[in-house]
């Protein structure tokens, strides 16, 4: 499954976990966090990719659809390399609904409860 997503936005997490260096930070702000372009989420399986990073050991998937906002969101916590990290991404083109559909139904197949 491939799209793309208005806003990025990783961070450090759980906050015991070992810190970034200020290098890998840079990187996720430059690319992620602080750039305004649409960014290419591509998830195969278990992975997913948000632009050139690659997140792997995913949990705690959420997916909803804000009340009053044509545009749906989702948080998780994955690993990129040794470092873990919490992700939200939201999306809020016009086939946000269609996205939305597609995530719960890849959720429940790759990560069922």
């Amino acid at each position: 499954m491939e799209f793309l997503a208005e806003k990025i936005h990783a961070h450090r997490w759980p906050q015991e976990s070992p810190l970034w260096d200020d290098s890998i930070q840079l990187q996720i702000d430059n690319s992620l966090n602080k750039n305004s372009q649409k960014k290419k989420i591509k998830i195969d399986k278990k992975i997913i990719q948000i632009e050139n990073f690659k997140f792997s050991n995913v949990k705690k998937i959420g997916i909803s659809i804000p009340f009053f906002k044509d545009e749906c969101r989702m948080i998780f916590e994955a690993q990129f390399g040794e470092l873990f990290t919490h992700i939200h991404i939201t999306v809020k083109s016009e086939n946000y609904l269609e996205i939305f559909n597609q995530l719960i139904s890849w959720r429940n197949e790759f990560f069922p409860k």
